[in-house]
């Protein structure tokens, strides 16, 4: 994975950096080469660099005298939530200073009569949950790193989960922002009653990937939780069928809170891992309602009238709570457990629903094709694929086989009506697809934004775009003055 060449002007004065970060932000800045090696990537751990240096500021004005140091000096900026991120979002080079969020906790107000919460952007995304169990509320977007994710991370890479299938994406729970510009600016987007006239500059951001500044505030929609909510397990003798059955649940008009995909392998490792008594079939559904009694036994009723088309080999309809949450205990599980088999590659491209029956049938393919191993657990109801590439990180040439399949099983995402990325970010993972999914236009009308609010192209600017479609403008990068001490 090829990343720009580190700028040797600032590499040279790399000591005068530190000392103007330290000045500016005291007790907060890591440059010993042992210690950012902790920061040298994220979750796409195959590729490594550390950073020139590591900021923890704590609060935004912090974040905006660090931010206008770096554009000051021409120093590249890398934004880090928790580091979780499975595209390389958060990677550094070696010319960059890596501004993270992990010390920014705080939870800045909470109002349930107006249904939101205002956190700093470092809070992890079940700990919002957290902050408001008490008073019968939750945080929908439930990422499967939401035990370790940080809400300033699910908003650069515009993060699902689970069940978001009812409630949505972070797109749809984000209320407003506080972000600082790459020269310092500190500005304030959307707010308790969200976007407001003009442009849908707050849209703009979610899921920009940290190109356009770094948020270290969010206001964020929090929602009563549901009178109730029950799952039922369904088992299918292949992939295809059970494809079909999500194809036809949603055509049906039902809206589950939730439908997962979880395949043999899959199924497999998860069960040996977490033993939570999965049937030992080819594919099997976890579809989740949730309201009141009388709504759940309706809905899980035309389900079961649904999937009995289909000839499941099981039906496990959930009737305690620990039989919901063993249901739930080898997906939530899963990702962990898959590194029983090898390492592996998680992809996140998405497709229509009506098309799972012939992806999954042409990833089997494609799998046989480059001799590698793909388990498929995902986001079923809205077609967010999960495909894991399992490899040999020690066998020469592996690496290399699996990001091949990997790229072919996206094109195919993009070729059957889908797009590259559901929920993990373009970052370098799959920048030099774009152009799969954007002509040369789209791709020029998305620089031009990033153009305007950040003109030098200092803000992980190694990321979502093809190196050669964004030569011309990071190489057009202003001189550096040096530092006023």
């Amino acid at each position: 994975m090829q990343m720009p060449e580190p700028d040797p002007t600032v590499l040279s004065r790399r000591q005068a950096i530190v000392t103007a970060l330290r000045d500016a932000v005291a007790g907060a800045v890591i440059d010993d080469p042992a210690e950012t090696r902790a920061y040298e990537c994220d979750a796409l751990s195959a590729y490594r660099c550390a950073p020139l240096a590591v900021v923890l500021p704590r609060t935004t004005d912090e974040v905006a005298r660090l931010m206008a140091i770096c554009h000051e000096l021409g120093v590249p900026v890398v934004p880090r939530g928790a580091g979780t991120s499975l595209a390389g979002g958060a990677m550094p080079t070696a010319d960059a200073v890596v501004i993270g969020l992990s010390r920014m906790t705080d939870v800045i107000e909470i109002a349930t009569g107006d249904r939101l919460i205002r956190v700093q952007a470092g809070r992890t995304n079940l700990s919002v949950s957290g902050a408001v169990d008490g008073q019968d509320f939750f945080y929908a977007p439930d990422p499967s790193s939401q035990l370790a994710c940080a809400i300033g991370g699910n908003i650069a890479m515009n993060s699902g989960g689970a069940h978001c299938l009812k409630y949505g994406v972070t797109t749809n729970n984000l209320l407003g922002v506080t972000m600082v510009l790459m020269d310092g600016t500190v500005v304030e987007l959307g707010g308790p009653m969200g976007e407001g006239p003009g442009l849908d500059l707050l849209g703009v951001v979610c899921g920009s990937e940290g190109q356009l500044g770094i948020v270290t505030e969010a206001t964020l929609r929090i929602l009563p939780k549901p009178p109730g909510a029950r799952p039922v397990l369904i088992g299918f003798d292949s992939s295809e069928t059970a494809g079909a059955c999500v194809a036809a649940i949603i055509r049906a008009g039902v809206m589950p809170v939730a439908i997962e995909f979880m395949d043999s392998p899959c199924i497999r490792a998860t069960e040996e891992f977490s033993h939570a008594g999965y049937p030992d079939c080819e594919a099997l559904l976890i579809v989740e309602v949730e309201g009141t009694a009388p709504e759940i036994d309706e809905q899980l009723a035309l389900i079961r009238d649904i999937a009995v088309t289909f000839d499941p080999v099981e039906f496990r309809e959930s009737r305690s709570e620990d039989e919901s949450r063993r249901i739930w205990l080898g997906r939530k599980s899963a990702f962990g457990a898959m590194g029983q088999l090898g390492d592996y590659i998680c992809l996140d491209g998405t497709i229509p629903v009506s098309a799972l029956p012939q992806v999954l049938a042409r990833i089997g393919d494609l799998s046989r094709d480059y001799g590698l191993s793909v388990a498929n657990v995902f986001h079923a109801g809205d077609g967010n694929m999960h495909p894991l590439i399992i490899y040999d990180a020690n066998a020469p040439g592996d690496l290399d086989r699996a990001e091949a399949l990997g790229a072919d099983i996206l094109r195919l995402c993009v070729e059957v009506g889908g797009c590259l990325t559901g929920e993990h970010g373009v970052g370098i993972e799959k920048r030099d697809l774009m152009t799969t999914q954007y002509a040369a236009a789209d791709l020029e009308a998305q620089m031009r934004v990033k153009d305007v609010f950040d003109p030098n192209w200092l803000l992980n600017a190694a990321k979502v775009f093809p190196l050669d479609v964004s030569a011309s403008r990071r190489d057009a990068r202003p001189n550096a003055t040096p530092h006023a001490a």
